[in-house]
This record gives structure tokens, C-alpha cells and sequence, in this order.
């Protein structure tokens, strides 16, 4: 600990030396601050594009093609200079300025009043940038030069405008973001405004910064640099009495949702992909065509399912998220993060499947399971909660559900014998409320595998508002594919749990296939729906499972109602009994030899997204036809592996088939199925609407529409790329879109 201070110490003394050569010897070319100066340029700001000089040698030699001598500094004169300059170019929060940083918060939140424009954890206003993370996001000389001379600052996003709309109206605040063709314009209130240049008459643009000089001594200027310079997400104070609250979205708005909102990942909170728009039907779906795209360079490939509130798109990728103009595609905001190394499994692929909203946040998950909190309007970072430690092969991948005042979460991992859980967490602190293990006690866990089990909730859950129940799907059991030390039926894996959103507590659970072998984790979408069912009105839950049956339940009870095969190419179990447990085969059991079962390990279909259709009675899935050949073997867990217990391989010869399929809710039989071309290895889903159509993401990289009642082919876009998403609509201004993830684009389509 001494030495650690020892050597701040001598930094700190090498910068005060440094601070004087600097001043005398670079700070005419490059100025004081190192921003720039009349004869050279800065040298505090890097150009990420290329590799950086050493700084050393650069003083040293000099650049005799731009200018620059060299300098014949003694060693200690060299590491003087290096050392301000290092301290000219860190985050403030490195070299925070001296001063009283009590004092110069109260100011901030007092007589300073510069919440009036300015944001900390979602408190405050928006005409200027949020300042929760600041003193890392900002250089000392940044925020100090902000401070005392605010005219010379031209800030993107924060550029005065007052424009008058051809209806009459005006508005002023400031322009986020300007192209020849629209204006995304936030109003002093929060609200944002996404115009097209169309809708305006008139603009008058303030060319200097809308931050007024600062009145206030040098002392209250000293201590206000002292706490800006410190203040990052962790050290940012809570709520002050007085502060205003930035507009949030009310957890009513979630349930029942504005026209043309889809505000979770499934659309509805209930789990159905249906979405009541109609503008788009059978008689103009050929009129549809690429509205916008939106790139997103650093994806591999996208899984996630846009969410739209307020006419705002919000996507992700691993440990990024982007606020986006639904009308027009255009960015409003881009939070990033680094990703993890050493991590293993679906974590380690760099994929997220999206995000909730509810108040003024937006929550999402990172790739080592933790769980965060941004602020809607800015995009700033203001939480940050561990779910679980990634070193214990933990990782996150799903979008989070809101509920009430929580945001839950379950964690990835489940081949890698992390052990399963969902969690709740308060959407104002990201304090835990509550934590639900998926593996019960070791009366159906006979053996040591418990320990490992995973059963991981790496998948979006539902939520009923009507039984006020979180249903939620559990994944496989490990080691996946030999049971010799988990004898039982292994609950809650492969599952569906109903628990209460307040506590946690366990109301009703349904176990879909116990003690499985053959990794068919019941982690696809649960549909609450409300429906006639023989003849009688019944709360109903649907879910096609990948182990091949498709199933009808009572949502209040878990009570089973129906299920019966969806796939013709199913041969583990012949039937369900009448108390809805499988009758399992024997021969489908993995042996160390390879044994062939039907569905093949994929499942007769997965984690894309099905739906119902309440008009024609109707539930739409893409099935998959297809068999593998499944082995045990005793490889126990380890440390940076998964724990599988042995493996799986295609069946020589067989071509894999996929179909989008029209189910009977009643009967379970297919009413009529479109057959695809390819080699059955698509993971796009599907979309039904009012308009009487199903967007489906054909096996060829195509968007297609069939008609909901008849199957017919209506519509198509190739996009060339395997799909990874499943299809959305949302309608912003009277026009209704339909967006997917191709690639590593969102694209959103219109009638033209």
C-alpha cells in the first residue's frame, strides 16, 4: 500500500515539473491544455484508427516532416513531461482537481443550478449532457474549459435550435441529431421530437453553446471542478430533494401498450408475437419495401428483437445498445462496453437478444451476467448489478422482463454447469429483491451432478396480469446427455415455473420432459392467451417444445390440457399420459455407441418466436424435421469447459426439413404447413398481425408473408443472410413498419 502511494506521489510531483516544460516549451504550438494550438494539433485526443506514436520517441526525434523539433530533454526532464502530459490526456477521474468536492456539489444541486440542464442518474434536465459519468468520459481540461468559457463550446447533440412547424406550432430546445432530410429535436420538457424536414417551415440555429457563463467565485468554480472531476456512475450522489425527474414510460403503458408500441421482446408482456396493426394486410403486402436500415458494424450477427416506445427503436448487440429513430432509422444515442474475455459458451459468442423499458430506463444485459440500467433519453450508464460471477462460467444473453417496479433476469450458461436461477432486481437501485434457483432439492436429484445442474432461465419470461403470475422457461439439466448421476426427473429443468412477482415464491410448476437426455431445454416463448378450449372459456398457456409435442395448459393451475406431437419425425416418447407426463422409449436413451433419436438436438423447433392468431384460432411455428444421433460418455465438469457428458451428430444421409406450420389450438393438428427449401438450419421465427397475415423468415434469407387463415405465399425479400431473429411491427405516425435483424442489420419495412 505504501509503495502504491509512494509511486502516485511521484507522478503527481513528475506532472507539477512537467506541467512547467510543458508551458514553456510545447504549450505555444499545442496550447495550454494540449487541445490544439496555432501551429499544432492536439495531442490529447488519439485517432483510434491508428496506432499510436511512442510518445517518447516523438519528443525525442521530433516529426520533421509536420514541423515538430526534436527536444534533448534529460531523463528526468522526459519523464516530467510524459507524466503531464499522460495527466493531460486521462479521464478527469484519474487526476481529479483539488479543491472541496462537498462543497462544490452542493453548489451543483443548489445556488449553481445546473440541474436545470444538466442530468445525474436520470434526475435533472436534458439541454445539456448528462454528466452521471463525467469525470471518466471527460479530461480535466474538458470539463474545466466548459466551465469557464462555455461560448467556445460547440457539443454534438447540444446545439440550440428553435424550428417552426408547418402546422403552426414552435418548438425550441436542442438538436440531437440533423440530416439534410430530418431534425430529431429534444424540447426543454424531455419529450423528443423526430421531424421531417418536410414538417418544418423555418429554423433558427444558435451557433454557440446554450450553457450560460457560469456566475460564481473562484472558489465556488474550484470546488465545483473538484466534484465534477470525481463524479462517475459509482461515485454519483443519490437523488436530490427538488431534482426533477425526467418522463418515464408507466408499467401500464408495458401491459396495455400505446397503438403501435411494441414494447417488449415478445410484443406483448403475455408472450404472443400478435400484434392488432392492419394496415399492412393481404390486399397491399406486395406494395411492402425497405424503409431504412440501420448497420451495426461490430455485430457478428444479431438475435435480438427491436423494442419501440414513444416512436423510439431501442436494439442491441453484445454489450451495446442503440437508441434509433423508428420513422427513419436514425441514431439518437449508442451505449458501449467492452466485451469479456474468458468467458465460455452462448456468452462468449458476443450475442444479446434485447432489452425492456419501464420509467425512464432501459435495461439490458451484458455478456458476464450483469445486469444495467440507461437512461432512456441519453443512453448514460445508472446501474450496474452483478447477477453472477462469470469466472463460474456464468453469462447473459436474453432481454430482461419488467414487472411492476422490478426487472427480471436469468443468466446463459447452461451446458457449462452453472447452476440456474431468476432474479428480480429494483429498478431504481438494481438492488436484488428476490432470486429463484431453477434446480430443486436433491429428492430429484440423486447423485452429484446437482452441484453443476445448470437449468439455466437464459430466455425471456411472460407475465399474466390477469393470474398476476411471471411464467418463466427453464433449461436442460447437466451433464446433457448422461443421467447416470442425476437420477430423477431433475426439476425445474425443462420446465415452466409460475411464480409471484413480488416474492419469488413458487405457485405452480409443469415439467415438460423430465430427466432429460437429449439437451430439449424447454426455453422457448410462452403464450398466455385467453380462448375457448373444448367448449370452454379457459386462461390458456401454449408453447411448442422442442422435444416435439406442442402443448396446451391452464395458466392458473399449470393444470395439462392437451399435447401432441408437431413434428412427424418424433420417436423418443409414444404419447403423453393423462396426467401430461411423456412415455418415454428406452431406445432413445444415449449409449456410448451413438443412438438415433427424433428430434434432432436443435429440437423440433427452439428459442425463435411462435404465435396465435385470436381470428382464425390459429398458433404458427417454424418445425423442423430432422433426427441425430446422440452419445453418453463420463467426462465430468471441468473448469473452462462445458459439461455436456457426451455429444451429438447428425444422422448420415438425412436432410434436415424445415416448415412454418398452422396448428389447431384445440386439436393440435396442422391445418396447413409451408414447406421450405434449404438445409434446416434457420433460427428465425414468427410474426402475426391483424391485418390477416404471418411474417415468417423463410429458410432461404427471405422475409415472407402468408396469409393467416389459408397458408398462401403473399409476399417476399431476400435479404441473403441466415436468420438468427424473428420479425416485429410497430406504427409510428399512422404508418406501420415491420423490422427484423438481418445480419448485422435492422431492417424496417413500409408500404411505398
Amino acid at each position: 500500500m505504501k509503495l502504491a502511494f509512494c509511486a502516485c506521489l511521484a507522478l503527481c510531483a513528475y506532472a507539477q515539473d512537467g506541467a512547467e516544460l510543458f508551458a514553456s516549451r510545447c504549450a505555444g504550438c499545442h496550447g495550454a491544455d494540449g487541445a490544439g494550438g496555432e501551429h499544432a494539433p492536439t495531442i490529447v485526443e488519439n485517432d483510434r484508427r491508428r496506432a499510436a506514436p511512442n510518445l517518447r520517441d516523438t519528443i525525442k526525434n521530433g516529426i520533421e516532416e509536420g514541423g515538430m523539433p526534436a527536444f534533448n530533454f534529460s531523463d528526468d526532464e522526459m519523464n516530467a513531461l510524459i507524466a503531464h502530459i499522460t495527466a493531460l490526456r486521462a479521464p478527469a477521474a484519474d487526476h481529479p482537481s483539488a479543491g472541496d468536492a462537498q462543497a462544490g456539489q452542493a453548489f451543483f444541486f443548489g445556488r449553481g443550478n445546473c440541474t436545470r440542464c444538466h442530468m445525474i442518474k436520470g434526475h435533472g434536465g436534458v439541454l445539456g449532457p448528462d454528466l452521471t459519468n463525467v469525470a471518466r468520459e471527460r479530461r480535466l481540461g474538458q470539463i474545466e474549459q466548459a466551465l469557464k468559457r462555455p461560448e467556445t463550446l460547440t457539443t454534438p447533440g447540444y446545439r440550440p435550435v428553435t424550428v417552426r412547424l408547418k402546422n403552426g406550432k414552435t418548438l425550441s430546445g436542442i438538436a440531437k441529431n440533423e440530416s439534410n432530410y430530418d431534425l430529431q429535436l429534444q424540447a426543454s420538457d424531455g419529450a423528443l421530437h423526430m421531424f421531417s424536414k418536410s414538417e418544418i417551415s423555418s429554423e433558427t440555429r444558435e451557433p454557440k453553446s446554450l450553457m450560460p457563463a457560469i456566475a460564481a467565485s473562484e472558489t465556488e468554480i474550484r470546488d465545483l471542478l473538484a466534484f465534477l472531476s470525481r463524479l462517475t456512475s459509482e461515485t454519483a450522489p443519490s437523488v436530490n430533494p427538488g431534482t426533477a425527474t425526467a418522463a418515464g414510460i408507466p408499467f401500464e403503458q408495458i401491459v396495455h401498450p400505446n397503438a403501435g408500441d411494441w414494447p417488449t421482446y415478445h410484443g406483448q408482456i403475455t408472450g404472443n408475437r400478435h400484434s392488432d396493426l392492419k394496415q399492412i394486410d393481404a390486399s397491399n403486402v406486395t406494395h411492402l419495401a425497405p424503409a431504412w436500415m440501420f448497420p451495426i458494424a461490430r455485430a457478428q450477427r444479431l438475435e435480438g428483437t427491436p423494442v419501440v416506445v414513444d416512436g423510439i427503436m431501442y436494439v442491441t448487440t453484445a454489450n451495446e445498445c442503440y437508441a434509433v429513430d423508428a420513422k427513419s432509422g436514425r441514431q439518437i444515442w449508442h451505449y458501449q462496453r467492452p466485451l469479456t474475455k474468458g468467458l465460455i459458451g452462448d456468452a462468449a459468442s458476443a450475442i444479446n437478444r434485447g432489452v425492456a423499458v419501464l420509467g425512464g430506463k432501459v435495461f439490458m444485459v451484458t455478456d458476464h451476467a450483469h445486469i444495467i440500467a440507461l437512461n432512456r433519453l441519453t443512453g448514460q450508464l445508472l446501474w450496474d448489478t452483478e447477477m453472477a460471477d462469470y469466472r463460474q462460467h456464468y453469462g447473459a444473453t436474453g432481454a430482461p422482463l419488467v414487472v411492476g417496479n422490478l426487472v427480471l433476469s436469468g443468466t446463459s450458461g447452461g451446458d457449462e454447469g452453472a447452476p440456474g436461477f431468476i432474479a428480480a432486481y429494483d429498478i431504481e437501485t438494481g438492488v436484488r429483491a428476490w432470486r429463484f434457483s431453477t434446480i430443486a432439492g436433491p429428492e430429484t436429484w440423486v447423485g452429484r451432478a446437482i452441484e453443476h445442474g445448470c437449468v439455466d432461465a437464459w430466455f425471456t419470461g411472460t407475465y399474466d396480469p390477469s393470474t398476476d403470475l411471471i411464467y418463466w422457461p427453464t433449461g436442460n439439466p447437466c451433464p446433457d446427455y448422461n443421467g447416470d448421476e442425476r437420477k430423477g426427473d431433475n426439476l425445474y429443468a425443462n420446465s415452466v415455473v409460475a411464480l409471484e412477482p413480488n416474492t419469488g415464491k413458487l405457485r405452480w410448476y409443469y415439467q415438460f420432459t423430465p430427466h432429460d437426455l437429449h439437451d430439449w431445454d424447454a426455453v422457448a416463448p410462452l403464450l398466455a392467451i385467453d380462448a375457448p378450449f373444448k367448449g370452454k372459456p379457459r386462461q390458456l398457456m401454449l408453447q411448442a417444445n422442442r422435444n416435439g409435442f406442442f402443448y396446451v395448459l391452464d395458466r392458473s393451475t399449470g393444470e395439462f390440457l392437451l399435447g401432441v406431437p408437431f413434428v412427424k419425425k418424433m420417436d423418443w416418447a409414444d404419447g403423453i399420459d393423462e396426467k401430461g407426463r411423456p412415455r418415454v422409449r428406452a431406445s432413445a436413451t444415449p449409449t456410448p455407441a451413438g443412438v438415433k433419436a427424433c428430434p434432432n438436438v436443435v429440437g423440433a423447433t427452439n428459442w425463435y418466436s411462435s404465435a396465435y392468431n385470436p381470428a382464425t384460432g390459429l398458433f404458427y411455428v417454424m418445425a423442423l424435421e430432422s433426427c441425430g444421433i446422440y452419445t453418453k460418455s463420463d467426462a465430468w465438469w471441468e473448469q473452462g469447459k462445458s459439461f455436456y457428458g457426451g455429444g451429438t451428430r447428425r444422422v448420415p444421409g438425412e436432410t434436415p426439413e424445415r416448415f412454418l406450420r398452422a396448428l389447431d389450438i384445440q386439436t393440435g393438428k396442422t391445418v396447413w404447413e409451408i414447406p421450405q427449401i434449404g438445409g434446416g438450419g434457420g433460427w428465425g421465427g414468427v410474426l402475426s398481425t391483424a391485418g390477416g397475415l404471418v411474417f415468417f423468415c423463410d429458410e432461404s434469407g427471405a422475409l415472407a408473408a402468408a396469409d393467416a387463415k389459408s397458408g398462401q405465399l403473399l409476399w417476399h425479400f431476400h435479404t441473403n443472410q441466415q436468420w438468427h431473429a424473428s420479425p416485429m411491427t410497430y406504427a409510428v405516425d399512422g404508418r406501420q413498419y415491420v423490422a427484423v435483424a438481418a445480419g448485422s442489420n435492422i431492417i424496417s419495412f413500409a408500404l411505398q
